[in-house]
């Protein structure tokens, strides 16, 4: 009998250096890239991370007067600055210098906290008067509108030639990207407020009817359902083939996309309060804020406690990760800079007022907008 000849010490080592780079390329390619931060969370798997750099210590380089309360995070696309706010306006502003390029009127109801998405050469956006619109980038003027049946609070998420989003009228729906036209909807049993992730043409949905969904982006077809358990705002973050994301029964989940099972639950042992801010991942630990006034690390495998920080009001702002640093708001003003590895302060802003909305960070700035309608730059 013949036996295939082993492998030499250099094939070994070329087939683990492969391993190593595909891990690496995908790692990579859940990032937003350093120049743009094209949707909520920066990427379709909603991880929250950044390859871009940003400076150990912050100054404000422009700021912008929305005119009133900013709850959308901002999208930032080939140097502008594009993000919603409560009148029902769609701003663009130039990322350079804070100049208004356009606004485009949407809904007397106003823009909640449906972020912008950019694609295309359109920027998508969902309002308060439950519609999705789509804007040319380039004149501000609307491509088309879909109208859905209750409001819109989900982000946009564009995948191939169709947009993803979640509506009020307990839908989360597949939009083809150019013309507007409705390719498939799927019913849940609550609102749809959260952002979809997707990851290798899978939808993963968490809502209000306490059930994480995966769904078939190219048909609509409902792949399984697992029980959260309780009620959830959070969008949740596809990371090493789990799900991570926030209840309002006080806890933070893990759940295996593969058995389809709970692996953890993090409790913080001293408070009680829900998690409302979608969470990031990044050197192994879940970064998320919480309505206790603290922002949470936890170790991605255990689902223990790596630290927590405390600011002076709830956290509902997600944070954002580049480098070693995690940029979070809080509700009490200051926009936190923290060591990923010590969750210690590194750099505080004081913007004045709630800073519910979750940073932006392209080209070495962030982007973050305030509850009382100014856009902050700093970099």
């Amino acid at each position: 009998m013949r036996f295939p000849p082993r492998r030499s010490r250099h094939s070994r080592f070329l087939a683990f250096s492969c391993l190593i780079l595909a891990a690496a390329v995908a790692r990579l390619g859940a990032q937003a890239p350093a120049d743009r931060w094209p949707q909520f969370r920066g990427s379709a798997p909603l991880t929250g991370t950044s390859s871009a750099s940003l400076p150990d210590t912050l100054k404000v380089l422009w700021t912008y007067e929305a005119g009133e309360a900013i709850e959308s995070s901002a999208a930032i696309a080939d140097g502008v600055v594009y993000v919603g706010a409560q009148p029902g306006e769609l701003h663009a502003v130039n990322l350079a210098d804070g100049k208004a390029r356009w606004r485009y009127k949407a809904a007397a109801e106003g823009i909640g906290e449906s972020s912008p998405a950019v694609a295309g050469g359109l920027v998508y956006f969902g309002d308060l008067g439950a519609t999705l619109h789509a804007v040319d980038i380039a004149t501000g003027k609307a491509a088309w509108t879909f109208k859905t049946g209750g409001e819109i609070k989900s982000s946009p998420v564009v995948v191939g030639d169709r947009v993803l989003i979640g509506s009020y009228d307990s839908h989360l729906y597949a939009i083809g990207a150019k013309d507007g036209k409705l390719v498939w909807k799927v019913q849940t049993e609550g609102y749809v407020h959260a952002t979809p992730a997707v990851v290798n043409g899978v939808a993963y949905i968490a809502g209000c009817d306490e059930i994480l969904r995966a769904i078939r982006v190219a048909d609509g077809k409902e792949l399984f359902a697992v029980s959260s358990g309780a009620y959830t705002g959070a969008s949740p973050v596809i990371a090493d083939g789990r799900a991570y994301y926030g209840t309002y029964e006080n806890e933070v989940l893990a759940v295996d996309l593969k058995t389809h099972k709970i692996v953890w639950r993090y409790r913080d042992k001293q408070r009680n309060f829900p998690f409302y801010s979608s969470a990031a991942v990044a050197g192994g630990r879940v970064i998320v804020g919480g309505r206790d006034k603290l922002v949470h690390a936890i170790d991605m495998k255990t689902g223990r406690a790596a630290w927590t920080f405390t600011t002076r009001a709830r956290v509902d702002s997600s944070p954002v990760v580049a480098g070693n640093r995690a940029y979070v708001g809080s509700n009490d003003g200051k926009l936190y800079v923290l060591d990923t590895a010590s969750g210690k302060s590194v750099f505080e802003f004081e913007a004045g007022a709630p800073l519910s909305a979750s940073p932006a960070v392209a080209s070495g700035r962030l982007v973050i907008g305030s509850q009382d309608g100014k856009l902050f730059c700093l970099g």
